[in-house]
C-alpha cells in the first residue's frame, strides 16, 4: 500500500495525462482562481514531451509538465505574468530562443503557447468529454484563442489542432497473484483498472490493496457486462475453460484495442481451437495476444505484470488513425423487410448466422469514435445482435417512413457531437462489405477536397457512403429511401466514388438475393 500510494501521489502531482490537467484546471476555474493553460505547440530534436502536452498554472500551483524540468519553472513564471497582464504569450526555448540562459540539454527546441483565463465552458466541455471516454480536439489560433472548432477562432485556416484521447483503461479477469499484480501496477501507473476475480480470497486482498473497481466472476450465464471502448485493454489471467472462452468471446465482440491471454504457446493454441469450435472467426482470433507480454516465459507475477503492461502501452501507441478517430459509423437496421418473402431478411441465416450479424461485424477490425445502430422499437432480436457487436442502440419510432428517417434520427444526435467530423452509413442487409473497403473509404476521405464518397459497383451508387460534417444538416433533413444518395448527386463538387466488388455490393432484399449470397465464394 505504501508503494501504491506513493505512485498515485506522484501521478497526481505531475499531471501526466491531459485529462488530469484539464480536470484540475476546471476545478481551479470553478473555485474562482486565476489560471492559464500552456500547450506545447512544436518541438525540434529530442524533446521530452510531444506537441499537445498540457500544463495548467494558477496563482498558487501548477499541474503538468513541459520538459524534464529544465524550463518548467520559467514557463510557470511566464504563465503567471500572462495571467496578470491578461494577454497570451508564444515562447520558444532552446535553439533559436532569446532565453540564452535556458539551453535545452537535448540541443533541440520547444515552442509553447500560454493562454491566460481560457474559456470556462470550453474547459468544462473537454473535461466532461474525456470523463465520458470520448476523444476531443482543441484548436489554437495564432492570437492564443482556444476553441473546440476551427470556426470558434479567428483565422481558422492557420489554426493548430491537438487531439486528446481518454486515459488508457485496463479490464483484468483472473485469479491469484498474476491478476492482483497487474491490477496493482496498472492503477499505480495511473490507469483506471477494472478487476474481475473468481475467488473470495482474491477479492478481499484486492480490497485491502485499495483497488477501486473489483467485480466477482461467478457463472458463464452471469458475466458482468463489459464496458470496453477503443481505449480499453482486456487481459485474461487464468486457466478456466468454462469462463475464459466466454470472457474472450465477450471481449472480441467489443472494441477493446488490446486483448491478451496468459499461457504458453501450446495453451494458446488449444484456446484458439476452442474459440473456432464455437464459431469465432480467424480474424477475431488473430486479435488475441498470446502468450502475452514483451518478455516470454516469465514465471513471477510482478514480472508478468510489468511485461504485459509494457506490451499494452506499446500497442496503445499504434491505435487507429485519426480518420477513424473522428468518424461515426451508422448502421441502418430498422427496415421492415417488406420485399423479403419469408420473414425478416436481417435475421435470415447466411453461413450459420443472421445476415445482420455479418453486417455488424465491421467493428471487429475498425474502431470509430462512435458507432450507432438504428433499429425500430419492436426489433429486440436485431437489437441483441448489434449490441453484442458493440454498437450503440438508437430506436427509430418512425422507421415506417423510410430509410431517411433512420439517417435523420442518427444525424440529429451526431450534429451535437463536436468530436465527430464525418459519418459512414452502412446497411444491415449488406453482409459482405469488406472492412478493408470501409478503411479505404476513410483513407480516401482524407483528401481535403472531398465532402462525400459513395461506393460504386458497375455504375450503381450504393453504401457504404461517407459524408463530411458540412453535409450533416442536409442529411438530417433528408426524406424517403433515397435521401443520402440524392444529397450526393446534388453536389457540384466534392463528390467522389470508390469501387466495391460485386460480392461486397450484394444486398439482401428478397429470398433470391439470399440464395445468390449463399452461392458466392464468400458465403
Amino acid at each position: 500500500m505504501v508503494i501504491y500510494n506513493a505512485l498515485m501521489s506522484t501521478l497526481l502531482t505531475t499531471g501526466e495525462h491531459p485529462f488530469h490537467v484539464l480536470q484540475r484546471l476546471h476545478e481551479w476555474q470553478n473555485s474562482g482562481r486565476a489560471c492559464a493553460l500552456v500547450i506545447i505547440t512544436k518541438t525540434e530534436g529530442g524533446a521530452v514531451r510531444a506537441p499537445g502536452a498540457l500544463l495548467a498554472v494558477s496563482d498558487e500551483a501548477s499541474l503538468g509538465y513541459i520538459s524534464g524540468g529544465c524550463i518548467d519553472a520559467d514557463v510557470i513564471l511566464q504563465a503567471r505574468q500572462a495571467i496578470a497582464e491578461g494577454a497570451p504569450r508564444a515562447l520558444r526555448y532552446g535553439a533559436g530562443s532569446p532565453f540564452v540562459d535556458l539551453p535545452l540539454p537535448c540541443g533541440g527546441a520547444i515552442e509553447v503557447a500560454i493562454c491566460p483565463e481560457p474559456d470556462k465552458v470550453l474547459i468544462a466541455q473537454m473535461t466532461s468529454a474525456l470523463l465520458e471516454r470520448r476523444r476531443v480536439a482543441i484548436y489554437l489560433g495564432t492570437n492564443g484563442q482556444l476553441g473546440r472548432r476551427e470556426t470558434d477562432i479567428d483565422a481558422p485556416e492557420s489554426a493548430r489542432r491537438f487531439v486528446y484521447d481518454p486515459p488508457l483503461r485496463l479490464r483484468v479477469a483472473g485469479r491469484g497473484a498474476d491478476a492482483l499484480a497487474l491490477a496493482t501496477i496498472s492503477e499505480g501507473a495511473g490507469y483506471e483498472t477494472r478487476l474481475q476475480l473468481v475467488d473470495e480470497d482474491d477479492i478481499h486482498t484486492a480490497q485491502n490493496l485499495g483497488l477501486s473497481h473489483v467485480e466477482q466472476l461467478t457463472t458463464v450465464a452471469d458475466l458482468p457486462k463489459a464496458s470496453d471502448d477503443p481505449w480499453t485493454a482486456f487481459v485474461l489471467l487464468f486457466h478456466d475453460r468454462d469462463l475464459e472462452i466466454p470472457l474472450l468471446k465477450q471481449a472480441l465482440n467489443g472494441p477493446a484495442f488490446y486483448i491478451g491471454a496468459v499461457g504458453s504457446r501450446r495453451t494458446h493454441a488449444v484456446r484458439c481451437d476452442a474459440l473456432r469450435d464455437i464459431g469465432v472467426s480467424e480474424g477475431q482470433i488473430a486479435r488475441i495476444h498470446g502468450p502475452i507480454g514483451v518478455v516470454p516465459s516469465l514465471r513471477d507475477a510482478s514480472a508478468i505484470a510489468l511485461s504485459t503492461l509494457a506490451e499494452i502501452i506499446d500497442v496503445s501507441k499504434r491505435l487507429p488513425a485519426q480518420h477513424e478517430a473522428r468518424t461515426a459509423f451508422v448502421l441502418l437496421a430498422a427496415g421492415a423487410s417488406q420485399r423479403f418473402e419469408t420473414g425478416d431478411k436481417l435475421l435470415a441465416h447466411l453461413k450459420g448466422k443472421p445476415v445482420l450479424e455479418h453486417a455488424s461485424s465491421v467493428l471487429e477490425s475498425l474502431s470509430p469514435q462512435a458507432s450507432i445502430a438504428v433499429v425500430s422499437g419492436a426489433d429486440k432480436e436485431r437489437t441483441d445482435i448489434v449490441e453484442r457487436h458493440g454498437w450503440t442502440i438508437l430506436v427509430n419510432e418512425q422507421a415506417d417512413d423510410g430509410q431517411a428517417s433512420s439517417i435523420k434520427a442518427a444525424l440529429t444526435i451526431l450534429e451535437k457531437r463536436e468530436d465527430i467530423d464525418q459519418v459512414v452509413i452502412l446497411l444491415g442487409d449488406m453482409p459482405f462489405v469488406p472492412p478493408k473497403h470501409v478503411e479505404a473509404l476513410l483513407k480516401h476521405a482524407e483528401h481535403p477536397s472531398i465532402d462525400a464518397i459513395m461506393s460504386v459497383n458497375d455504375t450503381v451508387l450504393l453504401p457504404p457512403a461517407l459524408f463530411k460534417r458540412k453535409l450533416f444538416p442536409q442529411l438530417a433533413n433528408s426524406s424517403g429511401d433515397q435521401g443520402a444518395k440524392s444529397i450526393f448527386l446534388s453536389l457540384d463538387k466534392g463528390a467522389s466514388t470508390l469501387p466495391l466488388s460485386a460480392d461486397g455490393a450484394l444486398d439482401i432484399d428478397c429470398v433470391a438475393d439470399l440464395t445468390r449470397a449463399k452461392e458466392t465464394e464468400h458465403a
